[in-house]
């Protein structure tokens, strides 16, 4: 049923005009748009790899309005494909281009229901901006501490449905773990109140687990309770410069014995990338006085204003450089500072586009096989493309790894992009072969799902379809994604 629905229905496709006025007469008819100018946003993810079509963008304004909207749909056979900021990467939430897709913007359910600092919860809809949720928490004195680059455009649900990490995963975990409780409508339109703000609760499934990276393929989060922690009352950060992947190895692992639990940051750099940085990125400096192979991006966290994040971090730095690992180390002096090095890293996804085209791999393995898993994959990329750029970096705490690569000099943007499979596939069968995974934190989407049967056992896909069949029997929501 479900790639029947993906193509369109063929000779079985409902009127469309009778889908929009169905849906208008739930959310009325200036929350469901169809007019090339209103809907363009929506079809086109953010690098410009998918664009879609769709029937309609519906803009449901409550959780009875998705409910209603979902039970129409289950109806009549049309696919749902939900859409939170547009800020995925792999294209999950862009419709294919049978135009037979209604796309349910979530953006309307935008209400911080509760916050409780004696509890340390919160809940969003899925609307609400990330943004928004760090606000809500920061002025009750709590941190809800998952962080991305697009957190003031991504919103909660989507986060959620994708399993979004981000450079705190060390100390706090994924979205999955600061997920307390869901909201959730199903296919059919029923709606599964599991808004618990309980730390335990052994009463059978944790079934907000099935539904938190699902990409919507499962049913459409309208709301979550949230695990929110104190907020640190001091950070230290450093910017280091070491030779090899191997002394950063040795300094994450000094690190662990002299920091432990208060590391929330630990990030792998090449030179390459910071010199993209410094070149495309205004107002950013080398925090160096020379270059260096590698840079990690340490930060230190302390429940307390006694200084004990700095002496920790400098403690770590100390040993590293007695031991030969660490060649140069700047220590932010002040939030300005320290600011200005994570700022590095954040621009350094987006300032790769300004030198061409950008392959992207969103990789995990075991944390002590990355120095490992880097050298082969470049061995790898340098036999099947002759003077492509990688640019590996990313969370070296957690062993995720974005492996990008950059076009050759002298190569069309074109002609580069267009051997994207291709060369994802090489860099797979060097993650595969140190045991690790091809998607770390972006998720699945349209972009992975063809790998699908290649990473998973049987016994799991039949698992997967088997949760996939009795939750969406008739394979409206977002098919032809993750499965």
């Amino acid at each position: 049923m479900t790639e029947h629905l993906r193509q369109g229905f063929g000779d079985h496709a409902p009127d469309v005009a009778d889908v929009r006025a169905r849906c208008a007469a739930v959310v009325g008819d200036r929350h469901v748009l169809s007019a090339s100018g209103d809907i363009a946003g929506h079809l086109v993810e953010r690098r410009g790899l998918y664009q879609g079509q769709t029937a309609c963008v519906v803009r449901p304004g409550s959780t009875d309005e998705v409910a209603a909207i979902l039970a129409v749909a289950n109806e009549m056979c049309v696919p749902v494909v939900p859409q939170g900021g547009n800020t995925g990467l792999v294209g999950g939430q862009i419709p294919f281009e049978t135009g037979r897709e209604i796309l349910l913007s979530l953006s309307r359910l935008d209400r911080i229901r509760a916050v409780d600092p004696m509890g340390e919860t919160l809940i969003a809809e899925a609307g609400v901006t990330l943004q928004r949720v760090q606000d809500a928490a920061d002025e009750v004195d709590r941190l809800f501490p998952l962080s991305l680059a697009s957190e003031g455009t991504c919103q909660i649900g989507g986060n959620l449905a994708t399993n979004a990490g981000g450079m705190q995963v060390l100390a706090y975990g994924t979205a999955r773990d600061l997920t307390l409780g869901l909201e959730v409508v199903l296919a059919d339109g029923r709606v599964w109140d599991g808004l618990r703000t309980l730390r335990k609760d052994n009463t059978g499934y944790d079934l907000r687990h099935l539904f938190v990276g699902s990409e919507g393929t499962l049913g459409i989060i309208t709301a979550a309770a949230l695990k929110l922690v104190p907020k640190p009352a001091e950070r230290a950060s450093a910017f280091a410069g070491l030779r090899t992947l191997d002394d950063v190895a040795a300094l994450y692992s000094i690190a662990r014995g002299v920091a432990g639990g208060a590391i929330t940051r630990f990030e792998l750099l090449p030179r390459i990338g910071l010199d993209l940085v410094l070149k495309h990125a205004g107002g950013t400096r080398d925090p160096l006085a020379e270059p260096h192979p590698w840079y990690a991006l340490i930060e230190i966290s302390g429940a307390s204003s006694d200084g004990a994040a700095e002496r920790q971090l400098m403690a770590l730095l100390e040993a590293g450089a007695t031991s030969g690992h660490v060649v140069d180390a700047a220590v932010a002096t002040s939030g300005v500072q320290a600011d200005a090095f994570w700022t590095i890293r954040e621009r350094l996804s987006d300032v790769q586009g300004r030198e061409g085209g950008s392959i992207k791999n969103d990789v995990a393995v075991p944390v002590g096989d990355v120095p490992a898993f880097i050298a082969a994959a470049d061995a790898a990329v340098a036999k099947a493309m002759p003077g492509a750029r990688p640019v590996p970096f990313g969370h070296f705490g957690d062993g995720n790894i974005h492996y990008n690569i950059l076009q050759p000099s002298g190569m069309e943007k074109a002609d580069f992009i267009a051997e994207w499979n291709f060369m994802c596939g090489v860099v797979n069968e060097v993650v595969l072969g140190f045991g690790g995974t091809i998607s770390a934190e972006h998720g699945i989407g349209r972009m992975k799902q063809h790998l699908m049967a290649e990473i998973k056992s049987q016994v799991e896909l039949d698992l997967m379809h088997g949760i996939k069949n009795a939750l969406d029997p008739n394979g409206i929501l977002n098919p032809g994604k993750v499965l």
